[in-house]
């Protein structure tokens, strides 16, 4: 007789919360209403944007640099080393290695389209972390959750958006998304109209120089009042046309040559009368409106605009906020990262991140600073023994 076999009863999974002021009704054509582009136009815009203006892309990268590296911090000391020795030699697509190279380009993107998805390869056996890969937003959508609010990164296919499989393996954020958005906003944006009006002064500038630069002349002959004279004038034009052909050829071939002609001939450079528009103060105006844009003090990205470049307490206090606003924003994507890599280890343990001191004070001011607080710390307890 067999014995009886007993299967233990699974816990029901726990419901997730619902969002209270999620759509429940919804019509046949769903994934319409569900679908949010990433905006590929607006992506192939903030590319030529990078492109066209160096500044912006300076801006970009400098952002990027004093957001500064980290450390990870687990409770078990024997994975720490192993978790380090992961934090350093990850290999990451594209080329580099180490979860600081995967973040910064993960930054980049999310600073330059106000969206950014990476992914996590875990090895064949499934015991670690293979590499890191930045996915470009070319061939991704998301998709809203009607209920919980949540953006869902899918793949484009044939037969529209499909969910992808694995999406514990991505990691995705979204720059200060609008209400009800999941997809997040550029750095850049609204900078396609200044940087529109840049690049038309700049293309302003390019064609007068060229215009300026490279001499075109005007070469005038005006026959005398005899018959004889009007009567050769055709000729007489063609003989000068010739001969001024030949003293330009000659120019710019190195060698000197004299133009001889006879009669009343007047030479002139065209536009030699007109002066060049000064475009040094609507430039100005532009790239003030780029760097208020990015938050940057003007001579961290080469502009001397004031006498004394130094940055000021309050311009410290304020480029602080927003690089930490940056680390808030990329934490909960370097967590789940290494947290994957230590549950791929057999271990669910908490990672912290510990982000590197932000320092972007002058270190003689700094240290003339600490000098005179302690300075003053031992002259106030001088005093208090003075007064026991």
């Amino acid at each position: 007789m067999k014995k009886p076999v007993f299967f233990k009863r699974k816990p029901a999974p726990e419901s997730p919360a619902l969002l209270q002021t999620g759509r429940t009704v919804t019509h046949p054509f769903s994934v319409l209403d569900r679908y949010v582009p990433l905006g590929k136009g607006e992506a192939a815009l903030y590319d030529a944007i990078r492109e066209a203006v160096p500044l912006v892309d300076a801006a970009i990268g400098k952002i990027v640099a004093l957001t500064g590296g980290f450390t990870l911090a687990c409770d078990d000391p024997a994975l720490q080393t192993a978790l380090n020795d992961f934090a350093l030699a990850v290999p990451v697509s594209g080329g580099g290695y180490g979860l600081d190279t995967f973040i910064r380009r993960y930054l980049d993107q999310l600073l330059t389209y106000g969206t950014a998805v990476g992914e996590v390869l875990p090895t064949a056996d499934g015991g670690g972390v293979h590499s890191l890969h930045n996915v470009p937003l070319q061939g991704l959508e998301i998709l809203r959750d009607p209920l919980h609010g949540a953006g869902q990164v899918c793949l484009q296919t044939p037969n529209g958006p499909v969910p992808a499989p694995y999406p514990e393996l991505l990691v995705y954020s979204a720059l200060d998304p609008k209400p009800g958005q999941v997809t997040g906003n550029s750095l850049l944006k609204g900078l396609p109209f200044v940087t529109g009006i840049l690049l038309k002064i700049y293309n302003t500038i390019g064609v007068n120089f060229e215009r300026l630069g490279n001499l075109r002349f005007a070469v005038t002959y005006r026959p005398a009042g005899d018959a004889a004279d009007r009567g050769s004038a055709k000729d007489r034009a063609m003989q000068i046309a010739q001969a001024w052909r030949t003293a330009m050829r000659d120019d710019r071939s190195g060698r000197v040559s004299d133009f001889i002609a006879v009669g009343d001939v007047d030479i002139k450079v065209i536009g030699a009368d007109n002066q060049a528009l000064d475009t040094q103060v609507p430039v100005r105006q532009m790239l003030e409106q780029i760097v208020a844009k990015t938050g940057l003090p003007p001579f961290i990205l080469g502009l001397s605009w004031s006498t004394s470049e130094r940055m000021a307490a309050q311009q410290t206090d304020m480029l602080t906020t927003e690089l930490w606003n940056y680390r808030r924003q990329l934490t909960p994507v370097i967590q789940k990262i290494a947290g994957l890599w230590l549950r791929l280890q057999g271990a669910n343990l908490p990672c912290r991140v510990v982000w590197d001191d932000i320092s972007l004070q002058d270190e003689v001011a700094t240290a003339n600073a600490a000098y005179l607080r302690m300075k003053t710390n031992l002259l106030e307890q001088q005093w208090k023994e003075q007064r026991a």
